[in-house]
């Protein structure tokens, strides 16, 4: 027969409401007894009955993980590195696809509002406005966005563009195109933004194409604009779209980065196993899912409350509890001598 709660307090002589303690507010216990009523649990193998505590508690120890595609290789190492943060805390993630569509974005959260404690919301779609409104009905960390006045983990994609597109002009490009990513995304607005402002800096000419689905398919099918609009450097909204870029050029002919040289973003996996390896920016996917955590049980979720909205924020701590997380240039195969540069 499995070990009850009243097992435990017989075992480490305490009473019940001190064994509950232990596992609901662990920080309200003496950490002699915590200790000891701990070691007691896991001798007799206890463990505690969630949905009780919830009820108790006001807290599920759950979160929900929403993502914009998972089938993008950029979100399994955040993916992974917030569950396993998670876990060390004494909660669960349930992960959720949504597409890219903000319409099942504002779906998800809704339904998960009353099974979880907060959510996560990767490279949401949706507008600013219905983010806010949303995080009144269950606190919210934004991941990979900046919504004003909610906590957020955002990578600094725009300091990462300008890295990428300096690199270019230090090899003797001075035609660029940047392949846009999907429409609705922050991160694509913030990598053109510093993508344009570099390229003008350093007296370019930069020709955005897009908006785009941020996927292989997506990046291959530029290739032949690429090759109309005269760039001979190219920076790509993600990496999966410089991949799809590449194997395109290769299709028509084109040498990367022979005649074209490439970019992408993200760094992942894939890009250190293509060929050409690709030159990419690299973004701290596992930092971003671990600092989420960390930022909503910090901030709303740890708190718990039933009734109105949970754990919810003071105005003063919500408006500073943002991350921005460095990125870093990787130069790798992918990127060539341009004909500036050749000229020289």
């Amino acid at each position: 027969m499995p070990a009850t709660i009243r097992d435990v307090a017989r075992a480490s002589g305490v009473h019940i409401s001190t064994v509950s303690r232990t596992f609901s507010a662990p920080h309200l216990v003496n950490p002699d007894t915590r200790s000891r009523v701990l070691a007691c649990a896991e001798t007799l193998g206890y463990r505690p009955n969630r949905a009780a505590r919830a009820l108790i508690t006001g807290r599920t120890h759950n979160i929900g993980l929403i993502v914009a595609d998972i089938a993008n290789p950029f979100f399994p190492p955040l993916i992974k590195a917030a569950e396993s943060q998670a876990r060390g805390r004494d909660y669960h993630i349930f992960v959720a696809d949504t597409n890219e569509d903000p319409a099942v974005e504002e779906e998800l959260v809704h339904a998960l509002a009353k099974q979880v404690d907060g959510v996560l919301l990767c490279s949401p779609r949706m507008s600013n406005s219905l983010i806010e409104q949303l995080s009144r009905e269950v606190p919210l960390v934004v991941v990979n966005r900046q919504v004003a006045g909610l906590p957020s983990v955002a990578t600094d994609n725009g300091q990462g563009a300008r890295l990428a597109v300096e690199h270019l002009l230090s090899l003797g490009h001075r035609d660029l195109a940047l392949l846009a990513g999907p429409r609705g995304s922050w991160t694509n607005r913030e990598i053109r933004r510093a993508a344009v402002a570099a390229a003008r800096a350093g007296g370019a000419a930069l020709t955005v194409l897009g908006p785009n689905p941020p996927t292989e398919t997506g990046g291959g099918a530029l290739a032949e604009p690429v090759r109309r609009c005269g760039a001979t450097a190219v920076l790509a909204y993600n990496d999966l779209m410089a991949i799809g870029l590449i194997e395109g050029l290769r299709a028509i002919g084109t040498a990367v980065p022979g005649e074209v040289s490439v970019v992408g973003i993200d760094d992942i996996a894939l890009s250190r196993l293509t060929r050409p390896k690709l030159t990419t920016v690299a973004t701290p996917a596992a930092a971003a899912g671990r600092t989420a955590v960390d930022l909503l049980l910090q901030n709303g979720a740890g708190a718990g409350a039933r009734g109105g909205r949970r754990g919810g924020l003071d105005d003063d701590r919500r408006a500073t509890a943002q991350v921005t997380l460095r990125t870093e240039l990787v130069i790798r195969e992918s990127t060539g001598p341009g004909p500036a540069a050749s000229n020289a």
